[in-house]
């Protein structure tokens, strides 16, 4: 009997006292102005459906599932809290979303380089006191860039700009305080937004206030993971637009869970906000590991301010790279060919309109150019030539890319027989804000001919690994990403990083059932799984398909006989009515048409 398990998850962030805010305790302004953190206890929570499989090939409990370690990371209280506070004064102002992001990006952005520069100067003038030199040195912006801090003149300080009166032209200090801040940072000269004057200043000095009940003590990377929450959000709001300089942090983790970006230099052709580049670093640190000495970040993305949105998210997530402007398709600007460790990219997909006589000679083309006027080829090329002889790439392509004939199919089979695909995913519908229809991941791995995978590629169908959002939005939880990099970790033979905890935790696959990797693959080995996975000799791959659906098949549903018959009478039942309708309808239709015609023969 199939069952259906529903489960809501619930955090709550514990109050706050009202002095443990930041700047209170240091910013030379804020002691007798300081905005209070109201106190506040949200809880967030989301009910997810599940159709399972048969009870009987259920083999985990409903008791083994952890909740709380598949909650989406965007149900973060804080963030929302301050989501719902800056898109409540958007309501009420006279913007655009998009005409708001950039600005209210730049007062994250603000807030934490504030943060950041506080915490440098109380340590700096604590190294002056304890220093035993005669003739104390004057502390100067060099002192906070040997820090890799970003110094903040004293009227581009938050707490500055806090204390102002409404009376101010808020705006103009606002654009006078990020000028001062790029005329003192040379790597941020034109990158920081300055159209704060659209917004009126009861509006700017609500934003400034809401960005100030960030608390000193929060744990994790609180600036970052609010800059990639309104990224996203703003992107959400955005649709199509939004999709160019974002992509859903879902989507990238398990990119860069199977890629393991533990050390090396990455490239983004398309880099868009950057986000590849924050939750690579986030993978090294997570494993311990110093992300400014372990990667070296390449970016290169066609429109300006997108870049300024990327070099912003890599600032206020404590990471620097060498972010580009300029069109990949006719400029390789980082002399990419062969350089790089790991490429990773959410392209876009079926542009036409590529001048080919601009690139007929570019040796990044190895395969050729398609002669249909499509560029994912172009794409795929990009990523598979700047890959040097032990790189791996992973990225997001269309669907249609893995079918796709003539020309395309010809650049396909080269690569198919150069041995450097590796794997293969197929994503489901709704994951992406640009469109609604299901993706591909696509995975390449130069060392692939050394090991013994070398004549096979992985096929993982995972459309119904997910969790709902909203009604228009899905995303995939950690637990399902975990997963699904693990389902590729055993393909590979990497069994290390699969202990026994890990083994036996059992997870909701959305419609695929609640399993364990141990349930579906025992003894830590990989083995073809219906519905799931399978590994394809290269002989076996037919036409040169790269669609997963080809080849992985359909699970088994096992539906007993009782419930056949319920869903079926009421199936039967259902077209009855809509049979119904029809016919009156049509009749409706004819009176119209009929009145029509009358009246203009009259």
């Amino acid at each position: 009997m199939m069952t259906r398990i529903r489960r809501s998850f619930h955090t709550t962030e514990g109050l706050k006292k009202a002095g443990r805010v930041f700047g209170h305790e240091y910013l030379p302004y804020s002691q007798p102005y300081c905005i209070c953190l109201r106190e506040s206890m949200m809880s967030s929570s989301y009910n997810q459906w599940n159709t399972g499989v048969n009870a009987t090939t259920l083999k985990c409990s409903r008791s083994q599932l952890s909740a709380g370690s598949e909650m989406p990371a965007n149900n973060n209280e804080l963030e929302k809290k301050l989501w719902d506070a800056a898109d409540e004064l958007r309501a009420n102002s006279k913007l655009k979303s998009s005409e708001y992001s950039m600005p209210v990006l730049g007062l994250v952005f603000l807030k934490w380089t504030d943060f950041k520069f506080a915490h440098a100067e109380r340590e700096l003038e604590e190294e002056a006191k304890k220093s035993s030199s005669s003739r104390r040195r004057e502390i100067s912006k060099v002192d906070y860039h040997a820090r890799g801090v970003i110094y903040v003149p004293d009227k581009a300080r938050y707490s500055y700009l806090m204390v102002l009166p409404e009376s101010t032209d808020i705006g103009r200090a606002m654009n006078d305080a990020m000028e001062l801040i790029e005329a003192e940072n040379e790597d941020l000269m034109g990158v920081l937004p300055k159209t704060y004057q659209n917004f009126e200043s009861r509006v700017l000095l609500s934003l400034l206030r809401t960005f100030n009940s960030i608390p000193m003590d929060i744990e994790g990377d609180a600036f970052g993971r609010t800059y990639e929450y309104f990224l996203g959000k703003f992107a959400m709001a955005e649709g199509q637009k939004g999709g160019e300089f974002f992509t859903p942090t879902s989507i990238v983790r398990l990119i860069v869970e199977i890629l393991e970006p533990f050390h090396g230099r990455i490239y983004d052709p398309a880099c868009g906000s950057g986000g590849m580049f924050v939750q690579s670093a986030r993978f090294v640190k997570e494993h311990q590991r110093n992300p400014s000495e372990e990667i070296s970040i390449y970016g290169q993305e066609r429109v300006s301010e997108t870049v300024k949105l990327c070099k912003m998210n890599l600032a206020v997530h404590g990471l620097a790279g060498d972010i580009r402007e300029g069109n990949t398709y006719y400029e390789d600007i980082h002399v990419s060919r062969g350089r790089f460790d790991f490429v990773m990219a959410n392209p876009p997909f079926n542009v036409d309109r590529v001048d080919k006589d601009r690139i007929k000679d570019d040796p990044r083309f190895p395969f050729g150019l398609p002669k249909v006027d499509n560029a994912n080829y172009l794409w795929i090329q990009v990523f598979m030539s700047a890959l040097n002889d032990g790189g791996r790439a992973g990225f997001v392509m269309a669907n249609s890319a893995a079918d796709a004939q003539y020309s395309e199919l010809e650049v396909r089979q080269g690569m198919i027989k150069s041995g450097v695909v590796d794997a293969v995913i197929l994503l489901g519908p709704k994951l992406f804000y640009t469109v609604a229809l299901p993706c591909s991941l696509w995975f390449f791995d130069r060392k692939k001919q050394t090991t013994k995978r070398k004549g096979s590629i992985l096929f993982i169908d995972a459309r119904g690994i997910y969790v709902d959002v909203d009604r228009r939005h899905r995303e995939l939880t950690e637990d399902q990403i975990d997963f699904i990099a693990d389902i590729v970790r055993l393909y590979r033979g990497d069994r290390a990083k699969l202990g026994k905890e890990k083994m036996e935790k059992c997870i909701d696959l959305g419609e695929f059932g609640n399993h364990s990797v141990g349930d579906l693959f025992p003894d830590c080995v990989f083995k073809d799984v219906t519905g799931l996975c399978k590994a394809v000799d290269l002989t076996d791959i037919k036409k040169s398909s790269l669609n997963p659906g080809r080849y992985v098949g359909v699970q088994a549903e096992n539906v007993d006989s009782e419930d056949f018959r319920e869903r079926m009478s009421s199936l039967f039942e259902e077209c009855m009515v809509l049979k119904q309708n029809a016919i009156r309808l049509q009749g409706i239709i004819e009176r119209i048409v009929s009145e029509l015609m009358g009246l203009s023969s009259q």
